[in-house]
């Protein structure tokens, strides 16, 4: 009996041992405000949004020691609209992230789900769109996926251990298509450097077929569970490509409670297909450029205000057609707490010249300032007053 009720007793101590070394965590964001939009199709637009100065969501994430410095690892990320209940990222229950891996304190991470590329992890937090101006700040259409407009399905990621401030990584996304190994493939690489006031990044990000179904811009679902191809009038005309390639660049320097930043991308929609009037452009290439400068200050350790400006220019297949997009923002960001904010942004977009549409038809090109229903003409502005809760 003395014997039985010992071994019950280790295997009870041994239990809590497992258990403390293990931790699953719950967390999410709420985010939801007021919207004005002047041209919507023409028309003034009111409205109640979810999710702009960051994803509304909820998400599990867990750690289990394995000794030795290893861990397994696992987040599980559902993004949802706080007006209707509904899933985001086209109905997918862990829409955002799911993903499963090792990592090593001495070495880094490797991980398999659905995930971010490298130019999202290490050139994407430098851009306004992903600090206090939210996804409508970001570049036109979000091009150059610097918001995060697109994730990667099948991926396997490696993400390095801190080096005196160096990180750096890849992604590789099979396509899973029989018998065509290149179908739905994306690639990705960066680097960035934090330490002290100096902020780097650098990144690569390359997508065969991305508009297919599967592909990069469908978010790598189904045509009943994923987003549509993209629909943004910045580039609907493009997405027939075979290769979508985006090279970004960012940096940022912080004087005091001042922050001065600047990214630039290089988007080329390569190998066009021939796609509605495109079978006149089939195998030519498009390319846009994108620069923006911001500027951030924090007036309190509660209040932060900002400022950017942001400039595309797209060189259309034939090096014929230009367009070129103009975009300023301005926001107040105000914490009531460590875990709760009120804020307000507005943006100011202007088109110039003339693109193509998803038809292949020149057209003169529209503001559209990202993700909002396009404007009826060159000019789009929008404004939005919101309040976020982190828990």
């Amino acid at each position: 009996m003395k014997k039985s009720l010992l071994a019950l007793a280790a295997m009870g101590a041994f239990a809590g041992v497992a258990h403390a070394q293990s931790s699953v965590t719950l967390y999410g964001i709420i985010d939801e405000g007021f919207n004005i939009n002047t041209n919507a199709g023409g028309k003034h637009l009111y409205n109640l949004s979810s999710g702009v100065l960051q994803g509304s969501r909820w998400g599990l994430r867990g750690a289990e020691d394995l000794g030795g410095g290893l861990k397994a690892i696992f987040v599980l990320e559902s993004g949802f609209d706080v007006n209707n209940g509904k899933s985001g990222q086209g109905g997918l229950l862990f829409g955002r992230q799911a993903y499963v891996g090792l990592n090593s304190a001495q070495f880094g991470s490797v991980t398999l789900g659905r995930q971010y590329d490298s130019v999202v992890d290490y050139v994407g937090p430098l851009e306004v769109g992903d600090q206090w101006g939210g996804y409508i700040a970001a570049h036109p259409g979000d091009i150059d996926n610097f918001n995060n407009a697109y994730r990667t399905n099948n991926t396997v990621k490696f993400t390095s251990a801190n080096y005196a401030g160096l990180t750096f990584g890849g992604t590789y996304s099979f396509g899973g298509a029989a018998g065509d190994f290149s179908h739905n493939q994306i690639w990705s690489l960066g680097a960035g450097y934090n330490n002290g006031p100096l902020s780097l990044g650098l990144g690569y990000l390359n997508a065969r077929t991305p508009a297919a179904s599967g592909g990069l811009f469908n978010n790598g679902g189904t045509a009943a569970a994923a987003n549509a191809a993209v629909t943004s009038t910045v580039y609907s005309g493009f997405t027939s490509a075979n290769t979508y390639q985006v090279i970004g660049a960012g940096g940022a320097y912080t004087f005091g409670a001042a922050t001065f930043g600047i990214t630039y991308s290089n988007i080329r929609f390569a190998n066009l297909g021939s796609t509605y009037a495109l079978a006149a452009y089939k195998g030519q290439s498009a390319t846009f450029n994108n620069a923006e400068v911001n500027f951030k200050y924090q007036l309190t350790p509660a209040l932060l205000v900002g400022a950017a400006y942001d400039y595309t220019r797209g060189v259309s297949i034939n090096g014929g057609s230009r367009a070129q997009y103009h975009q300023g923002a301005v926001g107040v960001d105000y914490f009531l707490s460590k875990r709760t904010d009120v804020y307000i942004t507005g943006v100011y977009q202007h088109a110039l010249g003339d693109t193509l549409n998803a038809a292949g038809e020149t057209v003169a090109a529209t503001a559209n300032i990202n993700n909002l229903t396009p404007s009826s003409n060159q000019n789009q502005f929008t404004a939005r007053v919101g309040i976020r809760h982190k828990f």
